[in-house]
């Protein structure tokens, strides 16, 4: 049996792992300090890329850098709200516009010499317009005038006339210009 009278001397069961503890928390503060060194350096280089990035080419704050760039957009989005107000009106005023043209060059007389006489054909995209006719004689040019709408004339047109009306509507404006008509026309 134990007697329980006895102490235990702590002292004395430590003493031989004293020396040992204190190498091993040597080394483990040389360790944990040279942690902190790399984070340190770390934390640093990580404070100058965030510096660099809050900071504007002048120097201003994140914030400031940030409102610049929010009027920025709005003075963008104002531009396009504006340049769709004009493109709108635009567009509606070249709905208006000449876009179809046919020309068809003919000799109406034996007596005179080329293709002097012409009939000319210029609508809008909704077919809506007019056919100008010159007639080229010896003792004289006239000219005639007649209104289209929707690509159908209120009045009688010659074959010529007709013929360079057809060109105007089956031209396409992406494909086709005046000089294309007046090359198709010039065959009849």
């Amino acid at each position: 049996m134990v007697s329980e009278d006895r102490p235990i001397d702590l002292n004395a069961a430590l003493e031989p792992y004293v020396g040992v503890a204190i190498v091993t928390l040597g080394i483990a503060v040389v360790v944990l300090l040279a942690l902190v060194i790399v984070q340190a350096r770390r934390i640093g280089r990580l404070g100058a890329r965030l510096d660099g990035i809050t900071r504007g080419e002048d120097g201003r704050s994140l914030e400031a850098v940030l409102d610049a760039h929010l009027d920025k957009v709005f003075s963008v989005a104002n531009d396009v709200d504006d340049l769709s107000a004009r493109s709108a009106l635009l567009e509606a005023s070249g709905r208006r516009a000449v876009q179809r043209v046919g020309l068809v060059r003919y000799n109406p007389f034996e007596e005179t010499g080329g293709n002097q006489s012409f009939a000319l054909a210029m609508t809008d995209a909704n077919g809506d317009g007019v056919v100008i006719s010159s007639l080229h004689a010896r003792a004289g040019t006239r000219l005639y005038a007649k209104s289209v709408v929707a690509g159908r004339s209120d009045a009688a047109l010659s074959a010529e006339e007709a013929e360079a009306l057809r060109i105007a509507l089956t031209t396409t404006p992406s494909r086709g210009s005046p000089g294309a008509a007046e090359k198709a026309g010039a065959s009849v």
